[in-house]
Order: structure tokens, then C-alpha cells, then sequence
């Protein structure tokens, strides 16, 4: 009678153990899904913020190579 007590008692514990393992793996794997997640959203980010400065960039000189582009000093009527 103690013999099965004690071995009822062992698989219940052995059973909550594997529950609590797998309750773990299953945190972790949740933890592990977010931080990918986390990751690519800043990746994106990143590549956005990137190509936004390029393009201002762009667009900076292009807005400076017009006011330095020079106009003719020859009056108006006598520009071909």
C-alpha cells in the first residue's frame, strides 16, 4: 500500500514536471517569435528611414544645383 502511494505520487510529480517543461518551452518559444518580430519591424524601419535621408538627400541637391545653375547676364533682349 505505502509502495503504491509513493509511486502514484512519483508519476503525479514526474507529470507536473512535464507539464512545466513544456509550459517553458512554449514561453520561451513565444518570447523568442516577439523578439523576431520586434527585429523585423526595426529592419523596416531602418530601410525606410534609409531611403527617406537618400532621397532628401536628393532632392537637397538637386534644389542646390538650381540656385547655383546661373542665369545670362545679357539683358533680356539679347539672350538667343
Amino acid at each position: 500500500m505505502l509502495n503504491s502511494i509513493k509511486l502514484k505520487a512519483e508519476e503525479q510529480f514526474t507529470k507536473t514536471q512535464k507539464k512545466a517543461e513544456i509550459a517553458q518551452k512554449e514561453k520561451e518559444k513565444a518570447q523568442k517569435e516577439k523578439a523576431d518580430h520586434v527585429a523585423s519591424l526595426k529592419a523596416q524601419r531602418l530601410a525606410k528611414e534609409t531611403i527617406e535621408k537618400a532621397e532628401a538627400e536628393e532632392a537637397a541637391a538637386v534644389k542646390a544645383a538650381a540656385k547655383t545653375k546661373k542665369t545670362s547676364s545679357l539683358p533680356k533682349t539679347h539672350r538667343r
